[in-house]
Parts: C-alpha cells; sequence; structure tokens
C-alpha cells in the first residue's frame, strides 16, 4: 500500500515524457500526450487541498496566456464554449440583435449567440484563407447588427485588420475565436490580441491540451472586471477573494465557468511547452507540404491555402479534394490502411437548427465546396515516424494507387 505521504503517487502514474496517454495500432487522426510536467502539477495541486478553480495553478495559466496573447487579462474557462458564451454576455446580445459569423464552424460559435436570443448571420468564407471573408462582412452589417465572431480557422487568423476596420465604423465588438490559434500570428500581432476579446479551446485536440478547457482574453480593461463577474455565477467573488470588497453577492449574470485545478495543473504543464509543441507541428506540416508539393499525382488534389500575413501554429495539415465522391474514397482508403482522416464541419447554415434560427446572407458556394472537399490528416504531437506512414498510403491514392 502506498504511503500517503509519499511522492510514490507521482511515480507510479506518471508515464514518460511524450508518452502517448492510449496506444493503438492503427494511426489515430488525435492523440493526448505528456509533454512536461503535468503529473507532477497535478499531485502538487492535490497536496495543496484546492481542488476548486482559482488557485495557483488557475493563476499561473492566466500568466501565461496572457504572457502568450498579449492580452490584457486572461479568464481560463472550463472549454471555449463556455469562453464564447461569456463574451456574447459581455457582448449585451439580447432578442433581435444580430451577429455576423461564418459558418464553416464549430456549432459552438453560434450557440452562444442564439442562447442570448439574438440570431447568428452567416456569411461565406474566402477560398483564399477559409476565413470570413470581411468585403462580405461589410455588406451583411444592418442596424440590428452587435457583433462579429470571427473564427481563425485551421489556427491561421483571419484579415482582422479589415474586420477591425468594420467593426469601428459600425461601434461592432469585434471578438476572435481563436480555437485553433493559439501561438499563431497576424501581422506579427498574436492571436487574442486583435480583437476586443478571444476565445480560446484546450480541447485534447488542440495544440495544448487539458481534456476539456478554454480561456476568454481580453483587450479592452473595461470589460475584465465584468468577465470576472460573469465567470463566477455573477458574484463579485473574484474582487472578494483579492480583498477589494467585504463581502461577495449577486450582482449581474453568470454561470459557473471557471475550470478546477486539476485541469489547470494539467494546463500548466502544457502551457510551459508551447513554443516546443508549435516548433515540432510546424516541422510536421512542412514535411506533409514537402511530400505532396511537387506530387505527381493522378488525383486532383490542393494544399492548404494560407492566408497573407499570417504564421500559423501547426494545428491543422488537411487536403482539398476534388469533390465529396473523391473524399470518400480517399477516407475510405486510409481507413482501410489503418489511418484515421476525417472531414471537418458540415456548414451550420444547413444544419436543421440553423435553418430555422438564424440566416445567411448571400450565397454560401464556398463554405459548401469547401466542406464538401477539405479532409484532415493525423497531425499530433507523438505522431513521428507514422507520418512517413501516412505520407506513404496518401501518395499512393493519389498517384492512382498504383
Amino acid at each position: 500500500m502506498l504511503n500517503s505521504n509519499s511522492d510514490e503517487h507521482h511515480e507510479v502514474f506518471a508515464p514518460r515524457l511524450g508518452e502517448q496517454i492510449e496506444k493503438r495500432s492503427a494511426v489515430p487522426f488525435n492523440k493526448p500526450a505528456i509533454v512536461g510536467r503535468e503529473f507532477e502539477y497535478i499531485y502538487d495541486a492535490i497536496r495543496r487541498g484546492q481542488l476548486s478553480g482559482d488557485g495557483e495553478y488557475t493563476r499561473k495559466c492566466h500568466a501565461a496566456i496572457r504572457k502568450l496573447t498579449g492580452s490584457a487579462a486572461a479568464l481560463l474557462t472550463h472549454s471555449c464554449t463556455a469562453a464564447l458564451e461569456m463574451a456574447a454576455i459581455l457582448a449585451d446580445l439580447k432578442p433581435g440583435d444580430e451577429v455576423i459569423l461564418p459558418s464553416y464552424t464549430f456549432v459552438s460559435t453560434a450557440n452562444a449567440v442564439v442562447l442570448r436570443g439574438a440570431t447568428p448571420v452567416f456569411v461565406d468564407i474566402d477560398p483564399a484563407s477559409l476565413n470570413i471573408d470581411p468585403m462580405l462582412v461589410a455588406e451583411a452589417v444592418t442596424a440590428k447588427t452587435r457583433a462579429i465572431f470571427a473564427v481563425h480557422y485551421a489556427g491561421f487568423p483571419a484579415d482582422m485588420d479589415a474586420l477591425a476596420a468594420i467593426a469601428e465604423k459600425h461601434d461592432l465588438l469585434l471578438v476572435e475565436d481563436a480555437a485553433q490559434a493559439l501561438g499563431s500570428t497576424y501581422k506579427g500581432r498574436p492571436a487574442g490580441s486583435l480583437g476586443d476579446m478571444a476565445t480560446f479551446s484546450f480541447h485534447e485536440t488542440k495544440n495544448i491540451i487539458s481534456g476539456e478547457g478554454g480561456a476568454l482574453t481580453l483587450m479592452r480593461p473595461d470589460l475584465v472586471h465584468r468577465a470576472e463577474i460573469i465567470r463566477e455565477k455573477g458574484t463579485n467573488r473574484s474582487q472578494f477573494m483579492r480583498g477589494e470588497t467585504a463581502k461577495y453577492t449577486w450582482v449581474d449574470v453568470g454561470s459557473s465557468f471557471l475550470p478546477g485545478e486539476l485541469i489547470a495543473a494539467y494546463l500548466c504543464g502544457q502551457l510551459e511547452h508551447e513554443r516546443g509543441i508549435r516548433e515540432r507541428r510546424l516541422t510536421m506540416f512542412q514535411q506533409y507540404w514537402d511530400a505532396f508539393e511537387n506530387l505527381d499525382a493522378a488525383q486532383q488534389f490542393e494544399l492548404p491555402r494560407i492566408p497573407q500575413n499570417t504564421s500559423g501554429n501547426g494545428h491543422m495539415f488537411y487536403l482539398l479534394l476534388e469533390n465529396r465522391e473523391k473524399r470518400a474514397d480517399f477516407i475510405a482508403y486510409l481507413k482501410a490502411n489503418d489511418v484515421v482522416a476525417p472531414f471537418h464541419y458540415v456548414p451550420l447554415h444547413s444544419s436543421p437548427f440553423g435553418r430555422e434560427n438564424s440566416r445567411t446572407h448571400g450565397l454560401m458556394s464556398n463554405t459548401d465546396e469547401i466542406s464538401a472537399r477539405l479532409v484532415r490528416l493525423p497531425m499530433f504531437y507523438t505522431l513521428g515516424e507514422d507520418a512517413e506512414r501516412v505520407i506513404e498510403i496518401t501518395s499512393r491514392w493519389l498517384r492512382g494507387r498504383t
């Protein structure tokens, strides 16, 4: 039996650095990995005796995220979904209001709007970037528009200067959905510093992970006080814990948006290695690119579309195949060869709930086309030599299985 006062707990449960948490014979799309001192920090959090949120490791994560994003403030949440919902509350959305966003995104982006009684207004993406098209955003603005939610697809930031100009002209809030973009830059400025606020994901499929988890970053200091209240169930508990008020009470709307300390402890171990993780993923991205760039292929395909003025974080490598049927054949071929390669979003404007609770401005032809053609290749920290296996099998299909 282990001594409860011994560090043997840590030694028993801690895997080797870089070890996959789960091993499979096939090449999966994603594998979460231990990259640093995650287990040590979890054990320390337990030893400290506070498992609820906003403890020492939450504070360390806040500081690390502020530094990475160049933001005025950072607040951990239990998911990026929660961070988006906080952003919608901070935007004071109400029934009758509209928010402009892409349809090619995860449902959480639109759900945050709908939960406030507002209407998502979907516009098409720019085929050169797969991000929201600023020209179409400008055309979609009405007297009801209150905010723009800009998604940084595949970790590449949207054209934020153009969107910021539209937001300033019409007095709109500009929110970055940077779920995939931690560590990416736009014109040398980090994602998370490009709008009024930004949301990040630490889901296990992202570069930096905590299983589930997220963060809200804020560039406007005037929003920080209320953001803390919303995050703490609508109370001023954060101010009370800092000794800024004699008691805390209910002062605004809110919910329980903060994660516990075990999540924060794990995340802290990951954030310490953000640069190394990003550099390894960028190396894998380039490995894929170099393998397919000059491939003598029988099948039509395109490499990822990299927006101008951006630096990515290696979050995703995708191929654009000729059509939906070719993509289905490719995915099935990889599956038969023990490689998992999924497609991505089904456009929200075409979903049953989206058709009833949103509207579109203009045609959605680029969104529909990209959704039918895009397929993602495996990309994770410990992919290692399996990248060559993915390249060999993919190349075989692209060449016509010769």
